[in-house]
């Protein structure tokens, strides 16, 4: 079996624990960094036994061992960082949000397809058990009609509070950081709401601090999503029909979580049995890359362009709505 050679452009937190996984992908084999400084690609080549240390990401794709590169910087940067690889003939797993805007995130696409190179929206939950489990439910009947969705993530940072989380520049607030999980989950249970409400608390430097969304449907179906940066919440998803509710525990998102099934009883709860490895859980989304370069695809057939397009567009009207812009709303696309 070939062995896939990764890259990772950007040196982080986030990075530090794809690397990680990447070792539990029996077919996956981590040849290069890219960073800002030659000291920061070499503290983390060391840590993660890396043989290429690229002191610029310019360096990085243009590294001829890489079939697929990791993007792991600031949200602002995906779509320039995204590009450079694609120029380069790079296939790219970009970490979420995928892009600022759906105008980004339709460049991106757009050069992926006109090169013929791999690209997929790096939203890891989509591949975990936990959530293919909740879907088989679903898919069974066992909830009968989904008639609410309820979601709350939320927590206070902890001094140093990372830059991103509150700078307009880096693509700060609470939607595009962690609101993105509460509107993938909701819209991969009911789908596209038919009508969106959206209101905001901002914080000092203008991004959202808490953001409420109301999503509605046209068969009476209801989703409440809540983020925030001001406190602790308990990150749960609560998926309730008209037999039965679901609910994923802390963190709903990551494959940590539990999967309480309840029927029309209330006392009637069943924890489900899900598979767990060890890791962080991106070593799911990592086999997924893999089998696509193998199969020869340019667009995944688990996270296909459209269902990212239709979330870029969907987080586009909530900003719109609830008074969220950035400064990548009022730049053309190249």
């Amino acid at each position: 079996m070939k062995t896939i050679k990764w890259g990772i452009l950007g040196a982080g937190r986030i990075a530090g624990k794809f690397a990680s996984d990447l070792k539990l992908v029996a077919d996956a084999k981590l040849i290069a960094i890219g960073s800002r400084t030659q000291q920061l690609a070499d503290e983390f080549g060391k840590e993660f036994n890396i043989k290429n240390r690229h002191a610029s990401y310019e360096k990085l794709v243009t590294d001829p061992d890489i079939d697929v590169i990791y993007i792991a910087t600031p949200h602002n940067l995906h779509y320039e960082n995204t590009l450079l690889c694609l120029q380069h003939n790079k296939a790219v797993l970009c970490e979420k949000p995928f892009a600022m805007n759906a105008r980004q995130a339709q460049a991106m696409i757009d050069m992926a397809r006109e090169n013929k190179v791999f690209l997929m929206e790096a939203l890891w939950t989509k591949f975990h058990p936990h959530y293919k489990k909740l879907h088989e439910i679903i898919g069974q009947g066992l909830l009968g009609e989904i008639r609410s969705v309820l979601i709350n993530f939320g927590f206070k940072p902890a001094p140093p509070i990372p830059a991103r989380l509150f700078d307009p520049a880096l693509g700060g607030g609470t939607l595009m950081d962690i609101g993105i999980y509460n509107v993938f989950m909701a819209m991969s249970v009911l789908g596209k709401p038919d009508v969106i409400e959206a209101t905001m608390t901002p914080a000092s430097t203008g991004v959202d601090e808490q953001c409420a969304i109301l999503f509605k449907y046209k068969n009476g179906a209801m989703a409440q999503l809540f983020s925030t940066f001001s406190s602790n919440l308990a990150t749960e998803a609560d998926i309730s029909g008209t037999d039965g509710r679901i609910r994923l525990t802390s963190r709903f998102y990551e494959p940590s979580a539990t999967i309480e099934y309840y029927t029309k009883y209330p006392d009637s709860r069943e924890v489900i049995s899900v598979e767990k490895e060890t890791g962080f859980g991106y070593q799911y989304e990592a086999r997924h890359v893999n089998d696509c370069l193998r199969r020869g695809l340019t667009e995944s057939d688990v996270i296909p362009f459209a269902d990212t397009l239709l979330l870029m567009k969907t987080l586009d009207k909530i900003r719109s709505i609830a008074g969220i812009r950035y400064a990548a709303d009022e730049i053309n696309i190249i």
